[in-house]
């Protein structure tokens, strides 16, 4: 979404669409549409018409969590946005455990390694090709994406590939004084994360040519950002209550056409991503790569930061096992994505080769997701 399009009157979409997702679930579940969805005339039509209510929901509060960030300025703007995401990743990853009779241990798993690939290959492959393409090169700050793959590198290979090499438990799995201390861990470091990317070297983070280091958020008048405020939590309660029912159908769906189960993963993922990868892309098409790699590595971040230690605590609280190791392809995959990520940023400048060799490595990963 632009500037111009945020700056402009509110839609009416940006309150119908949380005010019908709080609606819509009541009737839902009135009606034919329970948790444990099993297909039937009317239970299919209303799981047809969840689909587009919930994405409805999902944009406006992308639209209202905008709204707040371009209030806020940046790099706080795109910290808005992340967290307005994250909440929806985590509503939606427990929603398929609690689904589950045997509580999903591989999808928290499916779901962290699909974000972070669909994040670090395929959405900033495509801003890198869709700038490259309108403007040859684009510039970005080199502290600000080191800092981001530092801390990346790190949280993946404590929640994606230590598991597989522990002893204390069999499998790739931690023991859970192992997941509660690695849970801690993550918390910390992304916490001294947003400590310096808001506070200590805030500049490594806004655009080069932005000596404000900000929006001028101040257009807008604090009427009109206390009601996002306001619609904002409207529309992620609805999304919350939303997501388990559409956890339950796509996993009905995923069994019906007998695909692998990391597919799950994945189109949870695809929902998380999309409103927050449209506005990555639209700010690359912008000339404004920072805020695109603030949006998207922001958001792999943030998976593992916020949402890795929130589903730990759910499974501990419940008793639940997490799987988390990934397979030896799996492994090599996100070596070679975080690998060339290290390359792609660390001259400060990119064009289009860089977006066709991430963008590569993300057809591979499709490709093996549905054979591995």
């Amino acid at each position: 979404m632009s500037s111009n399009q945020t700056l402009g009157a509110m839609p009416k979409t940006a309150w119908i669409w949380p005010l019908l997702g709080i609606v819509f679930y009541g009737f839902a579940s009135a009606f034919g549409l329970s948790d444990k969805f099993t297909p039937s005339g009317v239970g299919t039509v209303l799981a047809i018409l969840l689909i587009p209510v919930l994405f409805g929901a999902v944009f406006a509060s992308v639209y209202h969590a905008e709204i707040i960030a371009h209030r806020t300025g940046e790099p706080f703007g795109t910290l808005v946005l992340t967290a307005a995401v994250t909440i929806i990743e985590v509503a939606l990853i427990t929603s398929v455990m609690l689904s589950d009779a045997d509580g999903s241990p591989t999808l928290a798993r499916d779901t962290v390694f699909a974000v972070v690939m669909a994040v670090c290959s395929g959405l900033t492959g495509l801003c890198i090709l869709v700038g490259g393409l309108r403007y040859r090169e684009q510039s970005f700050r080199v502290t600000g994406a080191s800092a981001y793959l530092t801390v990346l590198m790190v949280l993946a290979t404590l929640t994606l590939i230590l598991p597989n090499y522990t002893k204390e438990a069999s499998g790739p799995t931690y023991s859970n004084s192992q997941l509660a201390f690695v849970s801690l861990m993550t918390l910390v470091l992304y916490g001294a994360f947003l400590y310096i990317q808001t506070v200590r070297h805030r500049d490594f983070f806004i655009n080069l040519d932005d000596q404000g280091g900000g929006e001028g958020g101040h257009a807008l008048p604090a009427r009109r950002v206390t009601i996002s405020v306001v619609l904002l939590f409207v529309a992620l309660v609805a999304v919350v209550l939303l997501s388990k029912k559409f956890a339950a159908v796509i996993e009905v769906a995923r069994v019906a056409v007998g695909a692998p189960a990391p597919v799950t993963g994945l189109l949870v993922a695809v929902l998380i991503l999309l409103p927050e990868g449209i506005a990555a892309v639209q700010a690359a098409r912008q000339d404004e790569l920072q805020k695109s790699l603030n949006l998207a590595l922001g958001s792999s971040l943030a998976t593992i930061g916020m949402t890795f230690p929130a589903v730990a605590i759910v499974a501990l609280y419940l008793g639940k096992s997490l799987v988390l190791g990934l397979d030896a392809a799996s492994s090599v995959l996100l070596a070679l994505t975080l690998l060339v990520s290290v390359l792609t940023f660390g001259t400060g400048r990119t064009n289009i080769l860089y977006g066709f060799v991430l963008l590569v490595i993300f057809a591979t990963f499709l490709f093996l997701t549905f054979r591995p």
